[in-house]
């Protein structure tokens, strides 16, 4: 399939997005003084605004993208969680696969900053599995979506805010195993080995590093052999490993390759994970080719990190870069 085909194909998925959601805060001014109290900036107040984050920001990639999003995860029922609701009202989601916990505090992330610079970030949260009760009407409603919606793949997006438990993430493999429902993920530290079977698998560097007992150098030789270390646990499908500035590694355990970046004006490297396994998630059950799997995740990543804030791909964008790079 060639990229206008793949992008058109988009728009025939169905994604079930599973994990952590927040909201993310920004307040954004200017400043011409220190603090007479303190050695610090003050930061003359313009504007605040509030974006879906987390896991929701995964599903607005997917959704601007054109694929029937499903958004899965539990909220507090505080007033932030009312907000959350309020935007994915505003962003045209379905809500009926949010629960709402009074065991939870709905995740807010506020970024203060001036002239696009970021002076501090402050995280209202709670990070405590989420209670048996809560995970157990989780996955019944991912198994009603599956059976009613006929969902193509579930996207696995952890923060390690507690939504994916380890019992969670095994019920939720073995849900989509039975359904021949395709799996993506991309971990955390905590619960990074109960991924098993999945049908990619995308961690980055450093991710991998705090797992694997041997320095890993973001060289092909030393990439295959994380990546013979990962299936010896994991057995999962592909593996796609970002690489920061170097690219990103993909590999079946057979065929693999590092597929470079282009260059860019990096202005936040915010959202950037999100996009990667956001296109990922899009090409795998359309084909499984790696290079283009490994391409269009970097174009995806890259080009997020050119704006300031958590934002969505751009389609349109996306093909014209894949064209002017990589069709001859």
């Amino acid at each position: 399939m060639n990229i206008e085909q793949i992008v058109t194909a988009f728009q025939q998925l169905k994604i079930a997005v599973v994990g952590d959601v927040m909201i993310d805060r920004y307040i954004t001014g200017s400043i011409d003084r220190i603090s007479p109290e303190a050695p610090v900036p003050v930061l003359n107040f313009m504007d605040e605004e509030n974006r879906l984050g987390g896991a929701a920001n995964v599903a607005l990639n997917l959704k601007a993208l054109g694929a029937e999003v499903h958004l899965c995860s539990v909220i507090g029922s505080d007033d932030a969680g009312k907000d959350f609701i309020g935007l994915l009202d505003d962003a045209g989601f379905h809500t009926g696969s949010i629960i709402s916990s009074k065991d939870r505090l709905t995740t807010i992330k506020t970024r203060v900053l001036a002239s696009s610079q970021h002076l501090l970030r402050v995280d209202r949260e709670q990070k405590h599995d989420i209670n048996d009760k809560d995970s157990s009407n989780l996955l019944e409603l991912i198994r009603t979506l599956i059976h009613e919606r006929q969902i193509d793949l579930i996207l696995f997006q952890d923060y390690n805010k507690g939504v994916l438990t380890e019992s969670l993430i095994k019920d939720l493999l073995k849900l989509a195993d039975e359904n021949q429902v395709l799996t993506t993920v991309d971990p955390k530290k905590k619960n990074f080995w109960a991924f098993e079977k999945a049908s990619l698998f995308k961690p980055n560097l450093s991710e991998i590093q705090a797992q694997i007992p041997f320095e890993i150098r973001p060289t092909i030789e030393d990439l295959n052999k994380a990546d013979r270390y990962l299936r010896d646990r994991l057995s999962h499908g592909i593996s796609l490993i970002t690489l920061s500035e170097h690219g990103a590694y993909v590999s079946d355990g057979v065929n693999s390759y590092i597929c470079p970046t282009q260059a860019r004006d990096i202005v936040d490297v915010c959202g950037a994970g999100d996009s990667v396994i956001s296109i990922a998630s899009l090409v795998l059950p359309l084909t499984q080719d790696l290079e283009q799997i490994g391409l269009l995740a970097n174009l995806a990543g890259g080009q997020v990190c050119e704006q300031v804030g958590v934002i969505p791909i751009q389609k349109d964008l996306l093909v014209n870069e894949f064209i002017k790079n990589y069709v001859n």
